[in-house]
Order: C-alpha cells, then sequence, then structure tokens
C-alpha cells in the first residue's frame, strides 16, 4: 500500500469516543466523515433515558481534557446534562458538517489499497484509516424469561424508554439491579402507585453524596480555570492511582474499606433486619460493578417499593410470577438487564485483508493487541475497544491516550517507517497470554458473575497498572507491527 501524504478517515459513531476523534483530525487538518446509525451524537447518553440516569463517577473526571466543563450542576450529573454536553462540544468545533446520520455502516472491507465502507442505504465511499468508536454500551440484552410478548402492560428496556408511557401512581416492575436498575428505584419508588424491585444479586452500593454545584462555584470554575484545571487533575490522580490499581489485586485491602463504608451504610439505613440482609452481597466488594448511589436505600424501603429475592419463573398477561407461586400485578415493566458488551462493531460486516472477517477472528470472543488493534486488519483502529480498562480508569482519558497513540502509527505510515499498521500475530497473541494471567489475579475474578467476565469467567479488562497503559500508549513499538 502507498502511504498518502494526505489520508482519509472513516469515524464508525458518534459518542464520547467518535466526537473526540473528530475533533482532533479536524484540529490535524485531516479529512474524516463520521458514520452514525442514529440522528444525534451522544453514544450512550443518547441511548439511555431513563428516570434517575447519571453518570457514577465525579462530572469534573467525565470530560474532554480540552473542553472541562465550569457549568456542570452536580458532582455526579445527570444524564441529559451529560448528553448536552457532549452536543456543545460537536456543536463549538464544528464536525456536525462531517457526520452521515441515520444511515449505519454495514460493511467495511480491506480492498488491499484501503477500506471500503457501506452503509444501510447503499452509500459507499474509500477511506485509508477506519476508528472504530462504537462503544460497547448499546445493543441492549434481554433477559431469557418466559412468557415475554405475553405482558398486556407495557414493557421496555431501560435503553428504550418511552416517555410518552406514564408513571405516576403506576405498578411498576424493575428487573435487575445494576446502576441502571438502582438508578430508575430512586427515581420512580417515590411516584408509583407499587413499585417492585427484582433483584437477582444484592450489589455493593457505595454511599456518595449527591452534591448540587452553586452558582457562585461554577462562577469561580468559570473564572479561573486552572483551579478547574487543577480539580480534573486531582480527581484523575486519585481515580486512577487509587481504585484503578486496587483492581489488579483481589485481596487487596482497599476493597476491606470499601465493604466496610457499603456495610455501614447498609447497617445504618436500612431497618427492616429482614431486608437489610437481602441487601447484603455474598461477595468481595468491586468484583462486579460497584453501584454509586444516594437514595437507594431510603427508596426501596418506600412504603410502596419491595425487594422481590423470589426468582422469576415467567412473565404473564397481569405481570410477574415468582417461582414461590407468586403473582405481581404490573403496569409497566422496565427490562434494565444491561447489554451485550462483546458486540463492539457487530452487526456489521468487517473483512480484513485476503478477505478475513472480524466474525471469524473473534469466534470465541473479542480480544486485541493493546486494545486498540487486530492482525489482518491493517489501519483498522477502535477507541475503548476490547479489553480496554472499562472498569478501572475514566473511559475519557483512555480513549484521548488511545487517539494520540494511533496518530503516532499514522504519522509512522506517512513517514514510510510502516507500510501499513498492523499488528503481527505474534505481538497480539504475546499480550492476550499475559493479560489473560494477569486478569486471574484481579478483583473482577475473586468469585462472582458480572459482565466484565468473557465466556472463560476471565475478565475481560484491561488488568494492568495505569502507568503501564499509559507507558504502552506514549510510543508504539513498531516492531509490534507488519513491516510490509
Amino acid at each position: 500500500m502507498q502511504a498518502k501524504s494526505s489520508p482519509r478517515f472513516a469515524i464508525i459513531g458518534a459518542g464520547m469516543s467518535g466526537i473526540l476523534s473528530a475533533v482532533r483530525l479536524k484540529e490535524e487538518g485531516l479529512d474524516f466523515t463520521v458514520f452514525e446509525k442514529a440522528e444525534k451524537v451522544g453514544g450512550t447518553w443518547r441511548e439511555n433515558t431513563y428516570p434517575g440516569i447519571a453518570c457514577d463517577v465525579p462530572s469534573h473526571l467525565y470530560c474532554y481534557s480540552f473542553e472541562l466543563n465550569p457549568d456542570w450542576s452536580y458532582a455526579a450529573s445527570p444524564g441529559a446534562e451529560i448528553q448536552a454536553y457532549f452536543e456543545g462540544v460537536a456543536n463549538r468545533y464544528e464536525v456536525g458538517d462531517s457526520m452521515r446520520f441515520g444511515d449505519p455502516v454495514v460493511r467495511c472491507e480491506w480492498t488491499g489499497e484501503g477500506w471500503e465502507i457501506e452503509t444501510g442505504s447503499g452509500y459507499k465511499d474509500q477511506f485509508d484509516w477506519v476508528i472504530a468508536a462504537t462503544g460497547i454500551l448499546h445493543h441492549p440484552k434481554y433477559p431469557d424469561i418466559e412468557g415475554l410478548e405475553d405482558f398486556e402492560g407495557t414493557i421496555f428496556h431501560s435503553a428504550r424508554w418511552d416517555h410518552s408511557v406514564p408513571l405516576d401512581g403506576q405498578r411498576i416492575g424493575v428487573i435487575g439491579t445494576g446502576s441502571s436498575g438502582v438508578q430508575i428505584t430512586g427515581a420512580l419508588a417515590p411516584r408509583s402507585g407499587k413499585f417492585s424491585l427484582f433483584q437477582r444479586t444484592a450489589q455493593w452500593v457505595v454511599p456518595v453524596e449527591q452534591i448540587a454545584y452553586s452558582e457562585e462555584q461554577r462562577a469561580e470554575f468559570r473564572s479561573n480555570p486552572e483551579a478547574l484545571l487543577e480539580l480534573h487533575k486531582e480527581l484523575d490522580t486519585t481515580f486512577h492511582e487509587g481504585f484503578g490499581n486496587a483492581v489488579l489485586d483481589g485481596k487487596s485491602e482497599f476493597f476491606d474499606t470499601i465493604e466496610a463504608t457499603c456495610t455501614e451504610h447498609l447497617e445504618n439505613h436500612v431497618a427492616d433486619p429482614e431486608l437489610r440482609e437481602k441487601l447484603r452481597p455474598d461477595y468481595r466488594a468491586a468484583c462486579k460493578r460497584l453501584v454509586i448511589s444516594h437514595d437507594f436505600f431510603d427508596s426501596i424501603q418506600h412504603p410502596n417499593a419491595e425487594l422481590v429475592t423470589e426468582k422469576i419463573e415467567r412473565i404473564e398477561a397481569s405481570g410477574i410470577r415468582t417461582e414461590d407461586g407468586r403473582l405481581h400485578e404490573l403496569d409497566l415493566i422496565v427490562l434494565a438487564t444491561g447489554f451485550h458488551v462483546d458486540q463492539f462493531m457487530r452487526p456489521m460486516t468487517i473483512r480484513g485483508r485476503d478477505g478475513i472477517l472480524l466474525d471469524e477472528v473473534w469466534k470465541e470472543r473479542p480480544s486485541a493487541y493493546l486494545a486498540v488493534g487486530v492482525p489482518g486488519f491493517p489501519n483498522f483502529f477502535m477507541l475503548n475497544g476490547p479489553n480496554s480498562p472499562v472498569g478501572n480508569f475514566s473511559l475519557i482519558r483512555t480513549a484521548e491516550m488511545q487517539f494520540d497513540y494511533m496518530m503516532k502509527l499514522v504519522e509512522a505510515v506517512r513517514s514510510g517507517k510502516l507500510a501499513s499498521a498492523m499488528p503481527t500475530q505474534q505481538a497480539a497473541s504475546r499480550f492476550e497470554e499475559e493479560r489473560t494471567e494477569a486478569a486471574k489475579n484481579t478483583v473482577w475474578a475473586s468469585g462472582c458473575r458480572s459482565w466484565y467476565l468473557d465466556d472463560r469467567g476471565i475478565p475481560a479488562a484491561w488488568p494492568f497498572p495505569f502507568s503501564r497503559f499509559c507507558d504502552e500508549m506514549t510510543e508504539p513499538k513498531l516492531e509490534d507491527f507488519e513491516a510490509a
């Protein structure tokens, strides 16, 4: 392949990583097109609009390093505010004109000279590089429960919320107690006529107070960008050097402290001993993703609320029947049952060198060299792809570092150091073997079921220290890439 002096980029997805890529490529003066299946930017925050949705990391950490936001209203901002932030960044940096909305990519094929992109409408174009910024929280996972189609009330997934459905005074059932289920409980238990939360596994709930920023504080951030930057750096350091590194050791005393804090919160805030025991986890804190909430225990103790721990037998016309024979009559059922986190670019067809299909390469499970590249797929890079630090580092910081890494490979191709940027099979296999062994020692492998685990029960996330991630992303090891 002949390196071009001014390559063209296809960005798949206009969520957090896609907007980042568009802004940075525009700053570099490079040609790009963003392909987005939906009608606007936002990714996860566009898809998820359920009542109570909010970020579970500090707002001042969850923003681009080049676009800090002095106007967050809360320490953990609501979803609509985060969505507005991403829309605002796309507008301020004027990248919307380079985005194709409502036309999903269906085929992405390496021709030997570049990538041919085809969309659902039949549109085709040629590109030199592909950036897959597709995220993982956009393919809803529906539970395998008998009778889902028999319910005569309203039923939908939490990521497909129907805002035309009335909520006040209704009999509402929520299946799932992850972050979405807990946030929905906080928002709807006090509003419902009857609220039933169906729990399979108790969660470790971290009591983080929802702090509102005053207008005075926001004005200070606006007038003193240095203070805002300092706060961002402080949160970044605390998160990555504290929690981000602690997860690597499943026996770390760090989690003893978290367990003690969560247990004290449970003991002090749940009066009924029977309910308290139902809410008490029997596994290591942080084995599953920690649930952050300031109001869950109060909400589940509302007079109209009930925690149901009996296993669901089936769904019937009028509600949910549990294995004890009880029928929970409901008007609305919300499936807060998560996402297919291993889908990544699927269902689009991605065909690499010599016609190899990514679906075949990932037949057993997704994996990627340093979480960004796959052997056999030249000039094809992923942001927050397989094995990224999705559960331990800031997703935005991760994407920014991965993008910088990719641009150094772009430069290596443009300068002739590489014919194309594609990791060797040897380098990818070496990394995957090392990653798999390290993952077995993390807190995620300490004995629970979670969406962090692959089909073997091995955590799929980055299992090394933040410092290792920084080192790897600082400068590509060109010897790990095919020379021609």
